[in-house]
């Protein structure tokens, strides 16, 4: 058998049988091993990812994005994309979902997909199905793909733990706020506190506890989820509040860095240390160096010690102490 006929050229990467017969491929075409089957009625082009130079929970959110995306040619006019999916998307933060052997392949978790209102919910293979109600549900479309907005996709995660709600809330409520090398200055949130407040208050929820607990919780100027999650262990064990991205100036008005997270009249700062390529380590050496120079002290926060949050909360607790 030769080289397959190359699809038209309007399908892309991923599409619903149908749209390909009425576009003029036949249907042995479509049965082709070129072609995948992620989900019955769609076929995708076999482009692998390389996902393997990625964390745990970037390759697992990854493989997601992944799945969803070619979900979509099967999404009737009264359906979304909802749930971890929508999250997915929005390139939010997720828990990571682990079994007996490690982390699950992304590949393998169910896509989430909401049917709006009375309509038919979705029975398939490898999709976890949902029904939204029109009067507590915003659809958003992004990249061509209709799913939750923000606010509604973080109140449908309900079920989740109030650590995760306040990760992803920050994730998306971030003020790009201008500052010595800050990128992005100005661009708009994906969403506001009041629009997930108001996402709760629009009518009945999973985990409605939870949501209420977290959305106080949320703050404007998180950089990553490991900050936030640092941030929520050291208010729960009844430590101070501590500044987020904090600037730090010497003496002499010489910018010193920001640091993730600061009790400033103490002059402690806190930094978790992600791995990091050659040329940023050398420069956290150096910033970190300056910064205890300048009387600062400096609480490093390995992802050994992430893990260990006890650990971490009596190290920041006995520098405060000092």
């Amino acid at each position: 058998m030769g080289n397959p006929r190359p699809l038209p050229a309007e399908l892309g990467r991923r599409f619903s049988v149908q749209d390909a017969l009425r576009a003029g491929a036949s249907s042995g075409r479509l049965r082709r091993s070129d072609l995948e089957t992620p989900f019955r009625g769609v076929r995708s082009t076999t482009v692998a990812a390389d996902l393997s130079a990625l964390d745990p929970f970037e390759r697992q959110a990854a493989a997601r994005r992944i799945r969803a995306r070619r979900y979509v040619p099967r999404l009737r006019d009264d359906q979304f994309l909802s749930h971890e999916s929508a999250v997915a998307l929005y390139g939010g933060p997720l828990p990571l979902v682990i079994d007996r052997t490690g982390p699950v392949d992304g590949m393998e978790l169910p896509v989430h997909v909401a049917t709006l209102g009375r309509g038919t919910l979705v029975r398939a293979n490898g999709v976890a199905a949902h029904r939204a109600n029109p009067l507590n549900t915003r659809i958003a479309n992004r990249d061509g793909i209709r799913l939750a907005s923000t606010a509604t996709a973080w109140a449908q995660l309900g079920a989740w733990s109030v650590l995760d709600l306040v990760a992803l809330g920050d994730f998306f409520c971030r003020v790009w706020r201008s500052g010595p090398g800050r990128r992005d200055v100005g661009r708009r949130p994906l969403a506001t506190v009041d629009e997930l407040r108001a996402a709760i208050s629009a009518g009945r929820r999973t985990g409605i506890a939870r949501l209420r607990e977290a959305v106080e919780l949320i703050r404007e100027d998180s950089w990553s989820p490991r900050e936030s999650m640092i941030r929520f262990h050291l208010i729960a064990a009844g430590l101070p509040e501590p500044s987020l991205n904090h600037d730090v100036y010497d003496s002499n008005g010489r910018f010193l860095g920001c640091v993730d997270l600061a009790y400033p009249e103490q002059k402690i700062a806190i930094e978790y240390q992600s791995v990091l390529h050659h040329s940023r380590y050398a420069a956290d050496v150096e910033r970190i160096a300056a910064l205890r120079a300048a009387g600062w002290v400096v609480i490093e926060i390995t992802s050994d010690l992430f893990a260990r949050p006890d650990v971490m909360i009596d190290r920041v607790r006995r520098a405060l102490r000092a």
